[in-house]
């Protein structure tokens, strides 16, 4: 769909967007989509950081050798009381 643009299309939604916000907002808006991809691309690059590291074994790091494993601590049970 966005493959037919030609020169003159893109001029002319520039200036319909140019009629729609005006000139003086132009710059702020451009700012805000800059912002904007800058946090989706350091996003995507977190989630692809994120993605390799989840290859290692989580198992494996939770326990070091060498390192004392706690025994676990049992619960008290409740009496049983007749009415």
């Amino acid at each position: 769909m966005l493959a037919n643009l030609t020169g003159w299309h893109m001029v002319i939604i520039l200036a319909i967007v140019l009629l729609l916000f005006g000139a003086p907002k132009l710059p702020g808006l451009a700012r805000s989509v800059g912002q904007s991809m800058r946090i989706f691309k350091s996003e995507v690059k977190t989630l692809k950081d994120d993605d390799g590291t989840d290859a290692t074994d989580p198992a494996a790091e939770l326990t070091h050798p060498g390192t004392p494993v706690a025994e676990p601590i049992p619960l008290p049970t409740r009496a049983s009381t007749r009415i």
